[in-house]
């Protein structure tokens, strides 16, 4: 079995990101999309909220196998697939974010989906991961 564990992972830090999350982000998408819609007209902001899925579902199958042929080409020069496999996970959370209605998962959706953004994306994820597992933060234990 193997077990991960993060030391000193804030078990308070963590709640309060996760209430923003699950409850100040959707406040926030709702009156902008109200504010939009008194602005524009219910019309045209409902047709950016169909448009912007239609473009995220469009740009995610193209980086999605954009990607899946990295991962393979990776494997066939016997390379080790990392970031091959990094930019899958961020493509799919990106598609995953895009599916919510508002304007800030779309933004934070189609970072997530454009090439140039998910690459400085992985490489900052990346650099946390190392700082983790340099520094002691990140352990795995395996039984």
């Amino acid at each position: 079995m193997i077990k991960y564990t993060l030391k000193n992972a804030g078990g308070t830090k963590m709640f309060f990101r996760i209430l923003a999350l699950f409850i100040i982000i959707p406040i926030l998408e709702l009156v902008i999309l109200l504010k939009l819609g008194n602005v524009i007209g219910i019309g045209y902001t409902l047709f950016i909220i169909i448009l912007t899925g239609v473009i995220g579902v469009w740009l995610a199958k193209s980086q999605g196998f954009i990607v899946l042929s990295q991962f393979r080409q990776s494997l066939e020069y016997g390379y080790m697939p990392g970031d091959s496999i990094v930019e899958g996970i961020l493509i799919l959370l990106g598609g995953a974010v895009l599916l919510t209605p508002g304007l800030i998962t779309d933004t934070i959706g189609f970072m997530l989906l454009i090439p140039f953004t998910r690459k400085l994306i992985r490489e900052m994820l990346k650099n946390r991961l190392r700082y983790y597992f340099n520094n002691g933060h990140f352990k795995i234990f395996i039984r």
